[in-house]
C-alpha cells in the first residue's frame, strides 16, 4: 500500500472510532428500569401518606432501604370512597417497587418533599401567580384528586418512552405491566375528575377542568418536549378523532399515549425545567444512573 493512501486509511479509521467514542452510549436496561423507581417511591409514598397518613418506613421499610424520610406527607380529609381509591393505589405502588427491586438492584429511596408547600409552588406555576390560600392537596377529595393528577400520568408517559428501548423481553414483560397498571390509575383519577369538571374548586372560583388544563400546559412547558399533556377538556380538533371535547384519556391524534425521555421527566418532577436542576418532588435530586447522570453535570 502507498504511503498515502496508508496515511489517509489510518485517518478514517481514527476519525471513525472518533466519532463511536463521542456518540452517546444508549442507556441498558438495568438503567432503564432503576429510573422509574423514583417515580414509583414517589406515588408510592404520596398514596401511603394520603390514605394512612404513614409511608414506607411503616409498612415496608425494607423497601426504603434506609433512604431518608418524605418531607411533609400527612392523611389527607377523604370520603370513604376516595381514600378507598387512593389506599388501593397505595398498595399496588408497594407492589410496583417489590416487581422493579426483584428484577434490578435498585436503590434507597431519595428525598421526596410531599408538603402542602411543594404541590402549593406548582399549582401557583401552573397559574402564573401565587393561590390565596395555598393550595393544600390534603385539605380535601377534589384538592388530593388534582394533586393525584400532577403525579402517576408523568410516570406513565416515562414507561410508554423506554418501552422501545429495552432489548431483552423480562424487561419489556415488566414495563408493560407496570404500564397497564399506571395508566389504570391515572384513567381512574381523570375519571372522578371529568366527573367534577365543572365544579369551583374553593376558594379559587376555577373549574377543575381549568385545574387540570393548566397543570397539563406547565408539564409540557416544563418537559420541552412538545405536546405530550392534555387536561379533562380540549378543543375538539384535539379530541380522538377530531369529534369530541371530551378527554378524559389523554392521547394524540391517534389515541396513542404520549412517550417521554427520562431528561422530560426529570425537567418535570424537579419543577426547574432542567433534568441538572433539583427541586421540587425531589429536591436533593433523584436516584440510578440516568439522574444522576445529570447531577454529576450540573452547572
Amino acid at each position: 500500500m502507498a504511503p498515502h493512501i496508508s496515511s489517509v486509511v489510518v485517518l478514517l479509521a481514527s476519525l471513525v472510532i472518533a466519532s463511536a467514542a463521542a456518540k452517546p452510549k444508549p442507556p441498558s436496561d438495568n438503567d432503564l428500569l432503576e429510573f422509574p423507581l423514583n417515580l414509583e417511591y414517589l406515588e408510592a409514598e404520596f398514596f401511603l401518606f394520603g390514605s394512612l397518613g404513614h409511608g414506607l418506613d411503616v409498612v415496608a421499610p425494607d423497601l426504603a432501604q434506609g433512604g431518608p424520610s418524605p418531607i411533609g406527607g400527612k392523611l389527607a380529609h377523604l370520603d370513604a370512597l376516595i381514600n378507598d381509591v387512593i389506599l388501593q393505589f397505595a398498595w399496588q405502588e408497594v407492589g410496583h417497587l417489590r416487581a422493579i427491586k426483584s428484577t434490578v438492584k435498585g436503590f434507597p429511596r431519595p428525598l421526596l418533599n410531599l408538603s402542602s408547600a411543594s404541590f402549593a409552588e406548582a399549582v401557583n406555576s401552573a397559574f402564573g401567580k401565587p393561590l390565596q390560600p395555598p393550595f393544600d392537596p390534603y385539605a380535601n377529595d377534589v384538592n388530593y384528586l388534582l394533586a393525584s393528577y400532577l403525579i402517576p400520568y408523568v410516570g406513565l408517559t416515562g414507561y410508554v418512552g423506554a418501552n422501545p428501548l429495552l432489548q431483552n423481553a423480562t424487561s419489556r414483560k415488566l414495563v408493560a405491566g407496570l404500564l397497564g397498571v399506571e395508566s389504570g390509575q391515572d384513567a381512574v383519577i381523570r375519571a372522578l375528575l371529568y366527573q367534577r369538571r365543572t365544579l369551583l374548586v374553593h376558594p379559587y372560583g376555577v373549574s377543575v377542568g381549568e385545574f387540570t388544563d393548566r397543570i397539563s400546559k406547565l408539564r409540557n412547558k416544563l418537559g420541552k418536549g412538545g405536546l405530550k399533556d392534555e387536561g379533562l377538556v380540549v378543543t375538539k380538533v384535539q379530541g380522538a378523532e377530531g369529534k369530541i371535547r371530551g378527554n378524559i384519556l389523554a392521547g394524540d391524534k391517534y389515541s396513542v399515549a404520549y412517550a417521554r425521555t427520562p431528561e422530560e421527566i426529570l425537567r418535570i418532577v424537579y419543577a426547574s425545567g432542567d433534568e441538572h436542576v433539583p427541586g421540587g418532588f425531589f429536591p436533593k435530586g433523584a436516584s440510578g444512573h440516568i439522574a444522576t447522570s445529570y447531577l454529576k453535570h450540573s452547572a
